[in-house]
């Protein structure tokens, strides 16, 4: 595209589709061909581009020419711009495709079970079929996702998927007039079941999964009916003041990976209140780390939890407005939260003098499109903001200058629905939970060659060995060869290494991390060779590009790996796994944002702890 208008029409569904999202063209405001908006004005509507193309795509199946035309007038973008931004998301399409898309996760939890499914997927009239990267499905591996355009745009998630369910759904999809509603074989295939992603459902012990299968996540009354919100209304007793010091008297750390003391990052915002400034929270809910799908389990099955340590949290940083920033491949996490969400306004919990008092804070709900860098705050913040999803440097951090520039304090859905039960047991006991450098609660997504996956919940302090016999011991066949611990950007350890305590501390000094909470097995079946190629063709293909350490060094460790494993090393297999190292020594040292920093953890651990090439 060019910075200036080509003569490219938008067809009819384009329009409708963009009107919808922004209002129809009024006679003041905008005209084709001509647009009247301030500079200001135009800035402040940049924010509406990603939800523009959502709706574009989801009404025609893919984003035209024409279509980035008439985005660019209504919101006062170079089209160049607005192909830009399209171009960077995974889940966008800029060329012409049936409207009937269904997305194979090919990610490493679903290689342990995809063994029955055809090494070329084959497309047909109507519909395609692409491999995808993780899902957040893990538990329920192996999956898919299928998407239908349309003037009642469909998606569903099929987990676990075979060749012969995938069919029956495409089918049933296809098989409808372009735009009707579609009646789908066996129910509903993705409502949450906890049976599946919740094995610890209904015990007693519980307090971040209590509620998961035992209420409707879309009764606000079945919520407050287990104590839902009295943890707000004690909270707002407390005042700002007050619930700041419980929360550093907790001792939470961010569950994200980044283990930041959630206490101080409150604290950070509501010490600049006397400045005047907009504060924002910002729930980070882009949980695309292959292996992760905590954050999924939370927000489908206990949406309410989320809004209430939101709006906990907003209280103590002096923050109006939120944002939860949730991946684009999660459509029931997606509507479960809207429906709270409108269900949260309608019963006093959302809006102006929330239970009466004088506090008001709101929250909107932004869906991502398939970029793991997303993830990164910073990016994050571009993304909300109609930019491409590429990291900011740091200082400014965004406590000072976050989203809109504006002080902006960011944590993950696993650390907010903490906030609610330090507000209920208070900090100092909900401190005493856990060990002396990581209190209280933690989740762990158990997947691969497990005999029970799903998400776990435990104290800090359980040991690798521990969780596992909770899950029900080691599945596939048996003889465990490895675990990988926190995700694509974690570490592999080794069966020696099962009394591990999984904490902060425990991890870090065998050289691992908790990551995002992942925990997957692998038996002696398994090619970790394999493995380790399909995390670096996900880290060559997450990264944005913007710098030269991770956009060359993720090339170069997936070409390097490929020449090992086909036995075509660079001198020796001995020189080409020095130059891996030294290539991940560069990505850390000077990569801008976490994920070039990580790119070649996963894969070191393993030359650490085994003899894979030698």
């Amino acid at each position: 595209m060019d910075i200036h208008l080509t003569g490219d029409q938008p067809s009819v569904e384009e329009k409708a589709a963009v009107d919808s999202e922004l209002g129809g063209p009024g006679p003041l405001a905008w005209q084709p061909g001509r647009v009247a908006y301030t500079g200001h004005e135009s800035r402040s509507r940049r924010h509406l581009l990603l939800p523009v193309l959502h709706a574009v795509q989801a009404r025609a199946g893919w984003i035209g020419k024409g279509a980035v035309n008439y985005v660019a007038e209504r919101l006062d973008l170079p089209p160049a711009d607005v192909y830009g931004v399209a171009s960077f998301y995974g889940m966008f399409s800029l060329e012409p495709r049936p409207p009937v898309v269904a997305h194979v996760c090919d990610d490493i939890a679903c290689m342990v079970g995809q063994a029955s499914w055809p090494a070329k997927l084959q497309d047909g009239e109507g519909y395609v079929i692409q491999r995808s990267p993780c899902l957040g499905l893990c538990e329920r591996a192996p999956a898919a996702l299928v998407t239908a355009a349309g003037e009642t745009p469909r998606e569903r998630v099929l987990a676990p998927a075979t060749p012969e369910s995938l069919r029956e759904l495409i089918e049933s999809l296809v098989g409808q007039p372009f735009g009707a509603a579609a009646a789908l074989p066996g129910g509903v295939p993705d409502a949450l079941n906890p049976q599946l992603s919740v094995p610890q459902a209904g015990q007693p012990q519980l307090r971040l999964l209590r509620r998961v299968g035992q209420i409707d996540p879309s009764d606000l009354d079945d919520y407050r009916r287990l104590g839902g919100y009295e943890a707000l209304r004690a909270a707002l007793d407390l005042g700002p003041e007050g619930v700041l010091r419980e929360l550093n008297e907790s001792r939470l750390l961010g569950r994200g990976g980044a283990a930041f003391p959630t206490g101080k990052k409150s604290e950070a915002l509501h010490q600049q209140i006397p400045l005047g400034k907009t504060h924002y929270l910002v729930c980070n809910a882009d949980e695309s780390e292959p292996g992760t799908f905590k954050d999924r389990i939370v927000m489908e099955g206990d949406p309410f939890a989320l809004l209430e340590g939101m709006s906990i949290v907003a209280l103590a940083a002096g923050a109006r407005k939120g944002y939860i920033y949730i991946r684009g491949e999660y459509p029931l996490a997606t509507e479960t939260l809207l429906r709270a969400i409108r269900s949260a306004r309608a019963g006093g919990m959302l809006g102006d003098r929330i239970f009466g008092r004088d506090f008001q804070f709101d929250i909107e709900l932004r869906r991502g499109a398939g970029a793991y860098i997303c993830g990164e705050e910073t990016a994050l913040f571009n993304s909300i903001e109609g930019y491409r999803g590429e990291p900011r440097n740091k200082p400014p951090f965004p406590t000072q200058a976050g989203l809109f520039r504006q002080p902006t304090v960011v944590n993950n859905v696993e650390t907010l629905v903490n906030v609610p039960e330090i507000i209920r047991i208070g900090g100092p006991a909900y401190s005493r939970i856990g060990t002396a450098q990581s209190a209280g609660y933690r989740l762990f997504c158990l997947s691969g060659h497990v005999a029970r996956p799903g998400v776990y919940e435990a104290a800090f302090g359980v040991t690798l060995r521990e969780l596992i016999e909770l899950a029900g011991g080691v599945g596939g066949n048996g003889r465990l060869q490895a675990v990988l611990l926190g995700g694509a950007a974690g570490a592999f350890v080794a069966p020696k290494e099962l009394d591990t305590p999984l904490t902060f501390e425990g991890t870090r000094a065998i050289g691992a991390t908790l990551g995002s909470g992942v925990v997957m097995l692998f038996d002696d079946s398994i090619d970790l060779k394999r493995i380790l190629l399909r995390i670096a063709a996900f880290m060559r293909d997450e990264s944005c590009g913007q710098c030269v350490p991770c956009r060359v060094g993720t090339i170069r460790q997936e070409e390097a790996l490929h020449r090992l494993i086909e036995g075509h090393a660079l001198g020796s297999a001995g020189t080409e796994v020095q130059l891996l190292r030294e290539m991940g020594q560069a990505m850390r040292d000077a990569s801008i944002c976490g994920l070039g920093q990580t790119a070649s953890s996963a894969l070191e651990s393993a030359l650490s702890r085994w003899s894979l090439f030698s």
